[in-house]
This record gives C-alpha cells, sequence and structure tokens, in this order.
C-alpha cells in the first residue's frame, strides 16, 4: 500500500522518471489507485459485442479503475441490446458513426474524445489514419483478438489454424498507422486448437 508519507509525492516522481531513463520511455507517468484521479478513456468498437461487454464488465467490478466518458461505434445496435441497457443503466454515451472505406469520420471521432486521457478499440476494426493518431496526440490501445506479430487483421484464428499453431489467444498493443503493429503491451495465450 502506497504510503506518502513514507514515500513523499516529488520522491516517488523522481524515482519513476529514474526508472523511466532506464529503459528509455518517452515519458513516464504515475498515477495512483485512490488518491489520484482516475483516467478518463472512451471506447471505440464494432459489431462484434464480446471485447466491448468484458471491458464493460471489468469496469462495473472495479477491476478497471477509469472514467468512461463514452462509447463510439460505427455500427448501430438496437436499444433492447444488452451492451445498449448497460451504457443507459450506466449513463455512459453511445454514439453511432457509420463509415466507409472513403469516410472513417476521424474529425467527429475526434470531437467526441476531446478530454479524455487515453481511447481503448475493443474490437474496433478499422485503421487509424496517422494524421488521426497525430491530432489526437495521446495513446490509443488496440485489444486484437489474435497473437501478434504473427496474426494481423481481422481473422487471427483462422490464421493461426491454416498455420498449425496449437496456441490462441489476445493482445494489447499501442496503436499505429500500420495495421496490428504497435508496440505490445500485454499478451494472454490459451491452448487452442
Amino acid at each position: 500500500t502506497y504510503n506518502p508519507r513514507l514515500w513523499p509525492r516529488d520522491m516517488l516522481r523522481t524515482d519513476f522518471l529514474h526508472l523511466s531513463d532506464c529503459f528509455n520511455a518517452q515519458k513516464s507517468t504515475v498515477r495512483v489507485p485512490d488518491i489520484d484521479p482516475k483516467y478518463k478513456i472512451a471506447v471505440l468498437a464494432s459489431k462484434q459485442d464480446h471485447c466491448l461487454f468484458d471491458l464493460l464488465h471489468r469496469w462495473q467490478e472495479g477491476r478497471l479503475p477509469v472514467d468512461i466518458h463514452c462509447v463510439i461505434s460505427n455500427h448501430d445496435r438496437p436499444v433492447d441490446n444488452h451492451v445498449m441497457r448497460f451504457l443507459k443503466r450506466h449513463e455512459i454515451p453511445y454514439h453511432y458513426l457509420p463509415t466507409t472505406s472513403g469516410n472513417k469520420r476521424e474529425q467527429e471521432i475526434l470531437e467526441l474524445i476531446e478530454g479524455t486521457d487515453f481511447v481503448v478499440l475493443a474490437r474496433y476494426m478499422q485503421v487509424m489514419s496517422e494524421s488521426f493518431l497525430k491530432s489526437y496526440g495521446k495513446d490509443i490501445i488496440n485489444i486484437h483478438h489474435g497473437l501478434l506479430p504473427s496474426f494481423k487483421g481481422g481473422s487471427p484464428s483462422r490464421q493461426a489454424f491454416n498455420a498449425g499453431v496449437k496456441l490462441i489467444g489476445a493482445t494489447s498493443h499501442f496503436v499505429t498507422p500500420e495495421l496490428d503493429a504497435g508496440p505490445i503491451i500485454e499478451q494472454m495465450v490459451l491452448n487452442g486448437f
């Protein structure tokens, strides 16, 4: 348990800056749960609900200590959908922005996510442009339903099966303009096929 009397905030910050220098980190942010304000996030999701729903349940159970500013999707959901009922019950705004290959609605998304600390892509099946990433200027984390760097794109389980791989998993990584190519944050691996 963090005790500010034993490890004053200035010393904590200095120690973590030194640690970040050891790893050549570009920035170092220290937040102490239950003391610092929660991160304010936006979640982008496409048609499949399972990743979004898992994230929402972890948030509801207190295992994801963030404030969810909004959920944005390029697929409409019926008002009686389980995700929509959850969002309404918890007063989390939902924004439907249909996209096409020629219009990814990035400017509108930027307006909706203004003021957030970072964005999570929960099976959001769109590649974010370099101009979008630069305009937002903060971290965007993708939850990919396969093991990177091997199985990129929309059907990683099929790719893994066809390659004879016996493991399945998921990868969280920072978003870059290249599909599923950003630095990996964490992976979960299970025996699969």
